[in-house]
């Protein structure tokens, strides 16, 4: 099958660079050869100095056109890309857990097999039912969110369940111990909140932490209430980390850090999107620390404690 031909976001910088440099120097030139030869051109300029006006105004008009249009054709083409990756990360999202699915299914219709066999092959099946779900889920949540419809249902929130049951559910989905996702949260921690809202962020954030984990995997949760009455929310792993040129753009749409560690594992760059999105939406703010690649991520959010 022929290789896509990715469209190359060098050429539309470099023709319009060519074309701003052209226009400036022809804007440059004209005034110049004007100057230089005043006394000559000094009777035509008296008579015709609106259209000198109007000429050196529409070449600024052009200039300033060339430049809007290379950037946004730049930035379309750079969106093209990351659609691209979403549609193939997508495409491996989808047939990894469905061919599991396919081969337990098949292993299940075979004679002889154990109790304990079963249990093991429908605990396998069922965790690639809820890694669909969630992976449906983000799609879903951030079509919402691109057609600005929120979803704010305000009610009372324990924050220490949301996240001692996102955690089992991240540690199931990944197979790890239970333990190795320590939460630090106050019983009575309370917020009032949107609850679904809540629990898809806390789910995101975990399942980054977890993903992008290295063995053995140490994940912590932590939430206070600031003096200010607001809640702050750490999500603290000691993974592959975040180069910090790179922290900024861990939240766009489709994006995934540029390291060979990030890509081994599956992704589509849209949790953190959707993380950020709804966060946003809850009025509050969230931020990513790094001390670079390798060194483990704090993902922070700080949400009001009411939003009523």
């Amino acid at each position: 099958m022929a290789q896509r031909r990715k469209g190359s976001i060098s050429g539309p910088i470099i023709y319009g660079s060519t074309s701003v440099v052209l226009t400036v120097a022809l804007l440059v030139g004209w005034i110049y050869v004007i100057l230089k030869n005043y006394e000559l051109t000094q009777g035509w300029i008296d008579g015709n100095l609106c259209l000198l006006v109007g000429g050196i105004a529409s070449l600024i008009a052009i200039m300033t056109v060339l430049i809007i249009f290379s950037v946004f054709l730049a930035r379309q083409i750079l969106e093209n890309r990351r659609q691209s990756t979403f549609v193939d990360s997508v495409t491996h999202e989808l047939r990894s857990p469905l061919a599991s699915l396919r081969l337990g299914l098949e292993t299940m219709g075979r004679h002889g097999l154990s109790e304990e066999q079963l249990e093991q092959i429908r605990s396998r099946m069922l965790n690639d039912v809820e890694r669909l779900s969630a992976f449906i889920d983000d799609i879903l949540v951030a079509t919402r969110i691109e057609h600005g419809r929120g979803m704010i249902g305000v009610s009372s929130v324990n924050l220490r369940d949301l996240c001692s049951r996102s955690a089992q559910a991240a540690a199931r989905r990944h197979e790890v111990a239970p333990d190795r996702i320590k939460i630090d949260i106050a019983p009575d921690l309370e917020i009032s909140s949107d609850a679904t809202a809540l629990e898809v962020i806390v789910k995101n954030l975990l399942d980054n932490a977890v993903k992008y984990s290295t063995d053995p995997v140490d994940v912590r949760v932590r939430a206070v209430r600031l003096s200010n009455g607001h809640v702050q929310l750490d999500v603290t792993d000691h993974g592959v980390g975040i180069p910090r040129h790179q922290l900024h753009r861990v939240f766009d749409r489709f994006y995934r850090v540029e390291d060979e560690s990030v890509r081994a594992r599956r992704g589509t760059g849209l949790g953190l999107y959707v993380v950020r999105a709804l966060v946003v939406n809850l009025r509050g703010k969230l931020t990513a620390q790094s001390a670079g690649l390798g060194k483990g991520t704090r993902m922070t959010v700080v949400l009001p404690s009411s939003i009523q």
